[in-house]
Protein backbone atom coordinates (compact mmCIF):
# COMPACT_ATOMS: atom_id res chain seq x y z
CA UNK A 1 0.00 0.00 0.00
CA UNK A 2 3.14 2.45 0.16
CA UNK A 3 5.20 2.45 -2.87
CA UNK A 4 8.85 4.23 -2.72
CA UNK A 5 11.41 5.50 -5.25
CA UNK A 6 14.23 7.50 -5.12
CA UNK A 7 17.13 4.99 -3.83
CA UNK A 8 20.10 4.55 -6.03
CA UNK A 9 23.88 4.79 -5.68
CA UNK A 10 25.69 8.19 -4.47
CA UNK A 11 29.13 9.20 -3.50
CA UNK A 12 29.78 10.09 0.04
CA UNK A 13 29.45 13.57 0.38
CA UNK A 14 26.04 14.06 -1.95
CA UNK A 15 22.39 14.69 -1.41
CA UNK A 16 19.47 11.91 -2.50
CA UNK A 17 16.03 12.41 -1.58
CA UNK A 18 13.16 9.43 -1.28
CA UNK A 19 9.79 9.38 -2.11
CA UNK A 20 6.75 7.28 -0.80
CA UNK A 21 3.31 7.40 -1.95
CA UNK A 22 -0.31 5.60 -1.87
CA UNK A 23 -2.98 4.72 -4.07
CA UNK A 24 -5.06 3.64 -0.60
CA UNK A 25 -3.92 5.81 2.37
CA UNK A 26 -4.12 9.09 2.82
CA UNK A 27 -0.75 9.82 4.62
CA UNK A 28 -1.83 12.80 6.37
CA UNK A 29 -4.29 10.95 8.20
CA UNK A 30 -1.35 9.04 10.00
CA UNK A 31 1.89 8.77 11.50
CA UNK A 32 4.59 8.52 8.71
CA UNK A 33 8.42 7.63 9.20
CA UNK A 34 11.09 6.51 7.16
CA UNK A 35 13.20 3.29 8.51
CA UNK A 36 16.35 1.97 7.47
CA UNK A 37 17.41 -1.85 7.35
CA UNK A 38 21.23 -3.06 6.75
CA UNK A 39 21.30 -6.87 5.40
CA UNK A 40 21.83 -8.63 9.07
CA UNK A 41 20.40 -5.61 11.65
CA UNK A 42 17.69 -4.69 12.86
CA UNK A 43 15.58 -2.00 11.08
CA UNK A 44 15.97 1.05 12.56
CA UNK A 45 13.84 4.71 12.31
CA UNK A 46 15.56 7.46 10.87
CA UNK A 47 12.39 9.91 10.97
CA UNK A 48 8.34 10.47 11.42
CA UNK A 49 6.24 13.12 10.89
CA UNK A 50 2.85 13.51 12.27
CA UNK A 51 -0.72 14.49 10.93
CA UNK A 52 0.16 18.22 11.93
CA UNK A 53 3.33 18.79 10.48
CA UNK A 54 5.73 17.63 13.61
CA UNK A 55 8.81 15.77 12.91
CA UNK A 56 10.98 13.47 15.35
CA UNK A 57 14.72 12.22 13.85
CA UNK A 58 17.07 9.63 15.33
CA UNK A 59 20.05 11.37 16.92
CA UNK A 60 22.16 10.09 13.98
CA UNK A 61 20.28 12.26 11.11
CA UNK A 62 19.66 15.34 12.98
CA UNK A 63 20.62 18.41 10.49
CA UNK A 64 21.12 15.79 8.00
CA UNK A 65 18.04 14.69 6.51
CA UNK A 66 14.57 16.36 6.34
CA UNK A 67 11.53 14.21 6.35
CA UNK A 68 8.59 16.20 4.52
CA UNK A 69 5.27 15.43 3.19
CA UNK A 70 3.35 16.88 -0.24
CA UNK A 71 -0.69 16.60 0.98
CA UNK A 72 -1.56 17.64 -2.20
CA UNK A 73 0.05 15.17 -3.91
CA UNK A 74 0.09 12.19 -0.78
CA UNK A 75 3.71 12.18 -1.10
CA UNK A 76 6.48 11.10 1.55
CA UNK A 77 9.54 12.80 1.10
CA UNK A 78 13.30 12.26 3.11
CA UNK A 79 15.71 14.52 1.73
CA UNK A 80 19.23 13.23 2.94
CA UNK A 81 22.34 15.10 2.99
CA UNK A 82 26.15 14.64 3.25
CA UNK A 83 25.05 10.95 2.90
CA UNK A 84 27.68 8.72 4.83
CA UNK A 85 28.64 4.62 4.08
CA UNK A 86 26.91 4.57 7.01
CA UNK A 87 23.82 5.85 5.44
CA UNK A 88 23.84 2.44 2.90
CA UNK A 89 20.77 0.07 3.48
CA UNK A 90 17.27 -0.55 2.21
CA UNK A 91 14.97 2.34 3.80
CA UNK A 92 11.06 1.65 4.13
CA UNK A 93 8.12 3.97 4.01
CA UNK A 94 5.35 2.77 7.08
CA UNK A 95 2.32 4.93 8.59
CA UNK A 96 0.39 4.06 11.50
CA UNK A 97 -1.82 5.24 14.05
CA UNK A 98 -1.23 6.68 17.56
CA UNK A 99 1.38 8.96 19.17
CA UNK A 100 3.80 9.62 16.59
CA UNK A 101 8.00 8.72 16.83
CA UNK A 102 9.64 6.13 15.97
CA UNK A 103 7.87 3.74 18.13
CA UNK A 104 4.81 4.10 17.15
CA UNK A 105 3.11 0.79 16.29
CA UNK A 106 3.32 1.15 12.26
CA UNK A 107 1.08 -1.14 10.37
CA UNK A 108 1.89 -0.31 6.94
CA UNK A 109 5.39 -0.86 5.16
CA UNK A 110 6.77 -0.58 1.92
CA UNK A 111 8.83 -3.01 -0.38
CA UNK A 112 12.04 -0.75 0.33
CA UNK A 113 14.22 1.28 -1.89
CA UNK A 114 17.80 0.69 -1.69
CA UNK A 115 20.80 3.07 -0.62
CA UNK A 116 23.85 2.55 -1.33
CA UNK A 117 27.11 5.14 -0.59
CA UNK A 118 30.49 4.54 -1.63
Amino acid sequence: QLVESGGGSVQAGQTLSLSCTSSMLTISRYCVAWFRQVSGREREGVAAIDGDGRSTYADSVKGLFTISRDDTKNILTLQMTSLKPEDSGMYYCTAGWGYCDLQTDFQYWGQGTQVTVS
